[in-house]
């Protein structure tokens, strides 16, 4: 390796929600950390920083709030008090109420866009991490004792650094996976969300909206302005076509499929597609690599777990390298791993079992599935369970989530 690159601690590649969120983690710890990302945020083609709607749960909130950032969040979120869970055209239904297991809400609805916009604002203006950005990972060697990273900024001029860990936050198609040789296992749904805000006669007042229709699992997500996020899993070929009829059209769709729960469905704004998929990494770690977020698993959003799942993998994360010597030590990362794997199967097999149950059409599952709605919604020991569901599947919480500082890295004697 060269003498003369910069040497990092840590080298964060991919700083959308989950990489940003580790970075602001690691801002106060001794660490030399360097954050790369290829999109300015307050770019169109930032792809964290969409118009998609991200639903933050407890957990996700504890983690923002110990990391300074969530009061700046939360000017602009919506307070999730009650859900409604329902499968179109059948008897089964189930309702939660927040303030039943003693919660101010479930959760909280912000945009994408606002998350993204207070976590970068926040990381420029404390200046304790190195950002790089605009700029492009051209490649990753792994070494025993450190990576090599090349580099580019917008002009295209290269450069190489050198990092004790490199941390995979670059999405579900991971550069840093590759190179690491780490092997994913994948699958496509065959559906594709439409995301759009909608505002209907009667204003959303906390209540969230979960409904399995034969088209598609959808959800109405109430945003603080009164008004809907609908997200609208469909067949690529109707999903394509949902996102370029007239709005009109849109909407007695959209009513259709719903019903007329949350009212009458008056407008609709901006329409985006996204494609979905399951995609889990075979391993979170490899020598000198750690993986977070969609890097390591990308999930359906049926069960709007997807960045909080990958916010508690940064935490760990975080965690574990504020009182590390060497962040990327074969011990650390196989304790990282080991720490996420309970809380990772129990995610992904809850929600892509939510997806298959659902999307089944086989009459003894759909009967099976409307009984089990109304047991659970009889059930307030499965309700609890439930309500717990945003701290995790199992094992330790990190300390972020529980409110306390990193640990402090032993003093010299």
């Amino acid at each position: 390796m060269s003498a003369s690159a910069a040497r990092y601690d840590v080298a964060i590649v991919g700083a959308g929600m989950v990489g940003a969120s580790l970075a602001l983690a690691l801002q106060d710890t001794p660490l030399k950390v360097l954050a790369i990302e290829a999109h300015p945020p307050d770019s169109a083609q930032q792809p964290s920083f969409d118009d998609r709607t991200t639903a933050l749960g407890n957990g996700a909130r504890r983690i923002l709030d110990t990391l300074g950032v969530w009061r700046e969040i939360a000017a602009d979120a919506g307070a999730i008090r009650s859900i409604h869970v329902s499968d179109a055209g059948h008897f089964g239904f189930a309702r939660l109420q927040a303030a039943e297991h003693g919660l101010e809400a479930f959760g909280y609805t912000v945009s994408n866009r606002q998350i993204g916009a207070v976590l970068w604002r926040i990381l420029r203006a404390r200046g304790r991490i190195e950002l790089a950005c605009p700029a492009r990972l051209r490649a990753v060697q792994l070494e025993p004792d450190a990576a090599q990273l090349r580099i580019a900024d917008a002009a295209g001029a290269e450069r190489v650094v050198h990092a004790a860990l490199v941390v995979a936050a670059d999405g579900a198609h991971s550069l840093v996976r590759q190179a690491a040789g780490i092997g994913s296992s994948d699958g496509d749904y065959g559906q594709v969300a439409v995301v759009a805000n909608i505002r209907t006669d009667r204003a959303a007042s906390g209540l969230a909206y979960e409904r399995f229709a034969e088209s598609g699992p959808m959800a109405l997500l109430p945003l603080r302005q009164g008004h809907y996020t609908a997200v609208w899993a469909l067949e690529p070929v109707r999903a394509a076509a949902m996102q370029s009829c007239d709005a009109r059209q849109f909407c007695e769709q959209l009513q259709h499929a719903f019903g007329w729960r949350a009212g009458r469905i008056l407008e609709v704004g901006r329409r985006a597609g996204y494609r979905l998929e399951l995609l889990r990494a075979l391993e979170q770690s490899a020598p000198r690599v750690a993986l977070i977020g969609n890097a390591a698993q990308a999930l359906h959003p049926v069960a709007a777990q997807g960045f909080n799942l990958g916010l508690r993998d940064a935490a760990v994360l975080a965690e574990l390298l504020a009182a590390a010597a060497d962040p990327g030590a074969p011990q650390l990362l196989a304790e990282f791993a080991a720490r996420r794997a309970t809380d990772r199967r129990g995610m992904i097999g809850f929600t892509d079992n939510l997806v298959k149950l659902f999307g089944s059409r086989r009459a003894t599952t759909i009967g099976l599935r409307n009984l089990g709605l109304l047991l659970f919604d009889l059930s307030p020991p499965a309700k609890r369970a439930l309500a717990r569901l945003s701290f995790g599947f199992g094992g330790a919480l990190p300390r972020l989530s529980r409110g306390l500082p990193l640990p402090q890295p032993p003093r010299p004697a």
